[in-house]
């Protein structure tokens, strides 16, 4: 596999500052050898242009920050076409969860596809249901053609939008009343951790992937590290206790690459000034690497190991 690393360095979409440092703990962490060494072609487009804090009108207090957003997401949206349409796969870190707006509409471009959603909370709010205004809660929503209408178009007259039939949720167990009404209203399947722990990681990915991949080209995978449990995965803005083991989270990303029709990747909202001795960003790493490492495996790709470095 042909693996293209474009990094997202953002922050703007969460309330706290400090997932910007994400891309740059990811690589200090060895991302790029991980990958290399699982086999894969790996290379690295540095980092898209993200505008600092300060230099940035926060705007309307229930989209703090919507248009310096819209305009990274749509810089990441033509980054990641551009990684699809070489017939590559897209490996998108940030950065918070609101890079996704961008990441999987640059991917659906081209391609049908399903989306499994790993994260703890819903980040199925709008403009109109959000406690915080924070667009890190809001891009799902967004890909499925709800909310504010420049989040969902991104300038297009013609978006790419996912059908919430087509997508999971996983692992959550953080939702706004609103997000749970919406959500409710919605094709989108939820399995929270109370199902996970209920049915087991194997029962529910193989849900997921049914989900996911039915009548799609291939399934797009965003996976937000507080979807872990904070005592694996304490670097991050927003933890939320009773998440997914490491073993779980291993095991789920196993699974995941051993189906063999994944298309993109993002892994986000690693938050260095929260992290524990690198724990989070070691995670994040060995997430990677087994998920695209079983994904390798599966498709049986053969062939040698090469790589390109370009970033930064």
């Amino acid at each position: 596999m042909h693996i293209e690393i474009v990094g997202v360095p953002a922050d703007l979409g969460a309330g706290e500052q400090g997932a910007a440092l994400g891309p740059q703990s990811l690589r200090e962490a060895g991302l790029f050898s991980a990958l290399l060494m699982a086999g894969h072609t790996v290379e690295d487009l540095g980092d898209v242009q993200v505008p600092t804090r300060d230099s940035c009108l926060t705007g309307d207090p229930r989209l703090r920050y919507l248009e310096p957003i819209r305009a990274v997401a749509m810089r990441v949206r033509d980054a990641t076409a551009a990684v699809v349409a070489r017939g590559h796969f897209p490996l998108v870190i940030g950065g918070d969860h609101s890079l996704s707006l961008g990441s999987i509409r640059g991917a659906a471009q081209r391609k049908r596809l399903g989306v499994i959603w790993i994260d703890a909370h819903g980040d199925f709010n709008t403009h109109e249901s959000t406690l915080s205004g924070n667009i890190h809660g809001m891009p799902l929503a967004s890909l499925v053609g709800l909310g504010e209408t420049s989040l969902i178009n991104l300038g297009s007259s013609n978006p790419s939008l996912i059908d919430p039939s087509h997508v999971v949720l996983f692992g959550v167990r953080a939702l706004d009343p609103g997000e749970t009404e919406l959500l409710a209203h919605s094709e989108v399947t939820v399995l929270s951790m109370d199902a996970i722990r209920q049915r087991g990681v194997s029962w529910a990915i193989t849900q997921a992937i049914q989900v996911a991949s039915r009548d799609t080209d291939g399934i797009y995978v965003s996976i937000d590290l507080d979807g872990m449990d904070p005592e694996f995965a304490p670097g991050v803005t927003t933890p939320v206790s009773g998440g997914l083991t490491r073993e779980d989270s291993l095991l789920a990303c196993s699974l995941l690459g051993s189906y063999g029709r994944l298309v993109g990747m993002d892994l986000v909202e690693l938050n260095p000034t929260t992290d524990v001795h690198r724990r989070t960003a070691t995670l994040a790493v060995e997430l990677a690497r087994t998920l695209l490492g079983s994904s390798l495996a599966s498709a049986r790709e053969d062939g040698p190991l090469s790589a390109t470095s370009t970033s930064p």
